[in-house]
């Protein structure tokens, strides 16, 4: 449809100057005069006092914008009409009776305190003071600056959208929130979306996502909202301080079109992820709204992924994670981890993590209880991508306090199979070590024969304990390779593998400080234990003695111990003599 063209700017010019020096002052007289419903009329005697003013403050050049010149256009008539009513009052017969009259009026007086807003609504958006009418004074909307334009030419083209999408019709509503999206489209630093956020008044595009609005405006609303969200933290921030999550929330829980939706959904994940602002979404009620997309045939899969993402956003907020359990959240994730999607399945575990770590014993029961284990262990075992098996094992290792996790865990040889792959083949020293938690925590609990299958991590375990950052990594293996060594085999094929002897011998050396000498001290000791003579003949060759005697000297634990265990007496005079020359 095509837009009615405003009127000329002398034709508006010549309205204005009809209604400043003709109708208002009229209607102010019999306003201020007028016996008949004389509370009304002096509620509008306020409204003409202020449209005067507004008319007479608007500039010179006003006439020559278009949104100026609709306005005084709309204003013509209803001033005459307010006229017309004006005389029925006057009269003392009152024509059509009183309630009538009192409608009629109340019908009037609406009317002119909308177009009142719009007015004032335009005069302090600043357009109407500059000369931008000129280059194109019958526009729908200002040319989209270019991305290279500068920040002053960006702010009047938002300032001219915002004022069309409060002021104008369906079709000029429309045609700015192009306009913006537009601008927003080529944004990949955010400029924009800061300009947008800054001159626009985000509210008033926030009240567009109201389900009573037209359809084709609430849809692309929400497009130019998802952008504000996605954009920047300035933006974001503002869509989150004028209240758009509320209004966001609703369009997902509406029966939106599918898109609108992905859009709204998109938005929240990006709010979410401040901290600042994810306490606020069980305050809109909006986590049973999640779940609800997360369920299966709600949505498509982006939404479900989108969703889930949100949840996994807020899940380690008290009262989030409270509500996730009574709206039923955890057999929705248990069967989200099923899915093929890799973003969904990692944002499930993720979740899942954050509601065992973050929560009491009875939270991690109740996943457990869910069947989150079997679904975990199988996503594992089929994932290739290093993200998502850093999820799934995370939330694996939340439960290992569960005493049921433990049992169901220890009976899984593929499980094991799986840690010892990832600690020898990862290139992540973070997924290695947690995998080396894993082991040593769980190794105790499992056969001879899982502990045997798993030697050939033994060598790669010897290796982490040299990787100086993080330091826990040194701690996560050294327990690891204690749980391993517990078995006879496994120490046996330690002291044979030549590398890792003389790995855990530099360990020891006091000159060694990247080293925490806690863990080697303790496998040296476990190796000399445990292993026959040939055993600690090889650890003796390798020259352990000389560190050990340091370390037993500086009162490091277990040193002294592991010293007297592999050199007999007489072996320590010889290294004593041989050190004094």
């Amino acid at each position: 449809m095509t837009p009615p063209r405003s009127p000329p700017p002398a034709a508006a010019e010549d309205a204005r100057a009809q209604i400043l020096h003709a109708l208002l002052p009229s209607l102010l007289l019999t306003a201020a005069s007028v016996k008949a419903l004389h509370s009304r009329w002096r509620t509008l005697h306020g409204t003409l006092l202020a449209l005067q003013s507004s008319l007479t403050a608007a500039p010179a050049s006003a006439a020559s914008h278009p949104l100026f010149a609709d306005l005084v256009a709309s204003l013509l008539p209803a001033l005459r009409s307010l006229h017309a009513l004006s005389a029925r009052c006057q009269d003392p017969g009152l024509p059509g009776g009183r309630l009538r009259l009192q409608s009629d009026l109340d019908m009037a007086a609406s009317s002119l305190s909308l177009l009142l807003h719009d007015l004032s609504l335009l005069l302090r958006s600043g357009l109407l003071s500059v000369g931008t009418a000129e280059s194109s004074p019958h526009a729908i909307v200002l040319q989209v600056p270019a991305a290279a334009a500068s920040r002053a030419d960006k702010s009047l083209f938002v300032r001219d959208a915002f004022a069309r999408l409060q002021i104008g019709g369906l079709d000029l509503k429309l045609k700015a929130l192009a306009s913006l999206l537009d601008l927003l489209g080529d944004d990949s630093a955010g400029e924009a979306a800061q300009v947008v956020a800054a001159e626009g008044d985000v509210a008033a595009l926030l009240r567009l996502l109201d389900a009573s609005s037209h359809s084709a405006l609430r849809n692309r609303a929400v497009a130019v909202v998802a952008h504000l969200a996605t954009a920047c933290a300035a933006s974001r921030r503002v869509v989150f301080e004028e209240g758009g999550l509320g209004p966001l929330l609703r369009v997902l829980d509406s029966g939106s079109a599918p898109a609108m939706r992905d859009r709204a959904a998109a938005a929240i994940v990006a709010i979410t992820a401040d901290a600042g602002s994810a306490w606020a979404l069980s305050a809109y009620g909006g986590v049973s709204i999640l779940v609800n997309a997360c369920r299966p045939g709600s949505g498509s899969p982006v939404l479900q992924a989108l969703a889930v993402a949100v949840l996994k956003n807020v899940a380690s907020i008290d009262d989030v994670r409270s509500a996730l359990v009574e709206e039923g959240g955890l057999p929705v994730l248990v069967d989200l981890l099923a899915c093929r999607t890799a973003g969904t399945q990692k944002s499930a575990a993720l979740c899942l993590w954050s509601l065992a770590s973050v929560g009491n014993h009875e939270t991690q029961s109740q996943i457990v209880q869910a069947g989150a284990l079997p679904p975990l262990l199988q996503a594992l075992h089929i994932a290739s991508d290093q993200d998502l098996q850093d999820s799934i094992l995370r939330a694996i290792h939340a439960l290992t306090s569960v005493p049921a996790a433990v049992r169901t865990l220890c009976s899984s040889p593929l499980f094991f199979t799986q840690l010892t792959d990832l600690i020898c083949r990862c290139g992540s020293i973070l997924l290695q070590q947690m995998a080396a938690d894993m082991v040593a925590d769980l190794a105790p609990s499992v056969s001879d024969d899982t502990k045997r299958c798993m030697a050939p991590c033994i060598s790669i375990l010897v290796k982490m304990m040299e990787v100086a950052k993080p330091a826990t990594v040194q701690e996560s293996a050294g327990r690891a390779l204690l749980a391993l060594l517990s078995l006879k085999s496994n120490r046996k094929g330690f002291v044979r593998d030549d590398k890792s002897v003389t790995r855990l011998v530099r360990m020891l050396d006091p000159r060694n400080v990247e080293i925490d000498k806690k863990y080697p001290v303790l496998i040296f000791l476990a190796l000399a234990m445990g292993g026959g003579n040939g055993t600690r003949r090889r650890l003796l060759d390798a020259g352990s003695c000389q560190h050990l005697q340091k370390l037993a000297d500086a009162e490091v634990s277990g040193a002294k111990k592991a010293l007297q265990r592999i050199s007999s007496n007489r072996l320590k005079s010889l290294l004593s003599i041989g050190w004094q020359n």
